[in-house]
């Protein structure tokens, strides 16, 4: 967003003339709260949204698309967004573009083949999401993938030394209670069920691909610190991989079914709007999810399993009882005070302190705010957890812009409000 008056001459224009200085933080805060907002809606939309199509196209009636080809199309559409935007980046001159592609994956093979792991878990993870989605009820499945948290801490203290509150270890615990119990309402019956379904293979199915989010997340951040490229550029590298394997993977999986069938077998609007959103809905996530806070990140996670559940009883014909009810309930408050800051209580103490003492410092005009908060007036957080692990499934394979602290994947989130011809450096 590019910041107005700048540098502008404070000359009068006449009496009660106000400078365009003087209106800048005040313009500059309104326009970030808007870009809040914004975050907010595409986090809650973008959440919702792909498990509800991915349901819907699973269970209409007729032939079924094979998965694995729907993963390898939402990673082609990805590396070619990217490669376009790149483009863009270069003003069009296709010698330039060519010449810093050969720089950037060629002759700096070593950060390209960094991506390799992460990728393959992403495939991995993205062929479980369709296994769990196609045998537990969206909302089931949107309560259940909050383990992705657990899972992110438990690499993070195990792999990278860091170190949780027991607040956090306490909502980690409540999150576990809250996804077990909507697991025994789930085995307990909680309504029809198609013939075709296995709550068992979906809850397998959501454990892998939460346990390989967690490790190719803290993987993904410790590989990529100190490493510089655009958003774009990681995620046209991850495309290029994520084709390659998902490729391979289908032909594992279904190759003598797509040879006889076809690629495109089974594929309607529904199916393509799954493709399409899992590519550039991903991306847009990966962009706008720099303006979401922790905080903003959990509310957002709510918002979407309460917008699951409803879409799901009114689509699906999903019987809502109290059992799950109170496992939901438990799941979001979780993620609420996990995604508290850490920094929260010390910031408040601080505040009583300074108050109670002989001289209050006054922050001057203009200045840098202190250290209890950063540019964008919210308590800062400690850097112990991936920013994007509040952000839902959506965003998982994807380079967020702005993830300087940690350089992770935003699904999250997981995060194109600024459409993407500016650079975002790790």
């Amino acid at each position: 967003m590019a910041a107005v008056g700048v540098g502008a001459s404070t000359a009068a224009a006449g009496p009660g003339a106000v400078s365009a200085g003087a209106l800048e933080p005040g313009s500059a805060t309104a326009a970030h709260r808007r870009l809040k907002y914004i975050s907010l809606a595409v986090l809650v939309v973008q959440n919702a949204s792909l498990i509800l199509s991915i349901r819907y196209a699973r269970t209409l009636p007729g032939d079924r698309f094979f998965t694995t080809t729907a993963v390898v199309m939402a990673e082609v559409l990805k590396g070619l967004t990217c490669l376009l935007l790149l483009f863009a980046q270069k003003r069009g001159n296709v010698k330039h573009l060519v010449l810093f592609l050969h720089e950037a994956v060629l002759v700096q093979y070593v950060d390209t083949l960094k991506l390799a792991v992460p990728s393959l878990i992403y495939t991995l993870q993205n062929n479980l999401q369709y296994v769990a989605i196609t045998n537990l009820p969206a909302a089931t499945f949107q309560v259940t993938y909050q383990l992705k948290i657990l899972t992110t801490a438990l690499f993070s203290v195990l792999m990278l030394n860091r170190s949780l509150s027991r607040l956090q270890w306490g909502s980690l615990v409540l999150l576990f209670t809250g996804v077990a119990i909507v697991q025994a309402q789930q085995a307990g019956g909680g309504g029809p069920r198609p013939l075709d379904q296995n709550p068992g293979a979906g809850l397998a199915a959501v454990v892998a691909s939460c346990l390989s989010s967690g490790f190719a997340g803290v993987y993904f951040e410790n590989i990529l610190k100190g490493s510089s490229g655009s958003v774009w550029l990681r995620n046209l590298q991850l495309g290029l991989f994520g084709t390659a394997l998902g490729l391979v993977g289908l032909w594992w999986a279904e190759g003598t079914a797509v040879a006889h069938q076809g690629f495109f077998f089974g594929y309607t609007p529904a199916v393509w709007g799954v493709v399409l959103n899992q590519a550039f809905g991903g991306l847009l996530v990966a962009v706008v999810v720099k303006y979401a806070d922790n905080i903003l990140k959990g509310f957002a996670t709510s918002l979407s399993i309460v917008l699951s559940t409803v879409a799901s009883i009114r689509l699906f014909g999903f019987h809502l009882d109290p059992l799950f009810a109170l496992g939901a309930g438990l799941v979001i408050g979780a993620v609420y005070l996990y995604s508290l800051p850490r920094g929260a209580v010390k910031a408040i103490a601080s505040t009583s302190a300074s108050a109670s003492g002989p001289c209050i410092h006054q922050q001057p005009p203009g200045q840098p705010p202190p250290p209890q908060l950063s540019s964008r007036g919210d308590l800062i957080t400690e850097p112990f957890l991936p920013k994007s692990v509040l952000v839902a499934h959506q965003g998982e394979g994807f380079v967020a812009a702005g993830t300087e602290d940690t350089g992770l994947p935003s699904f999250s989130l997981l995060a194109l409000v600024q459409l993407g011809l500016n650079s975002y450096q790790y």
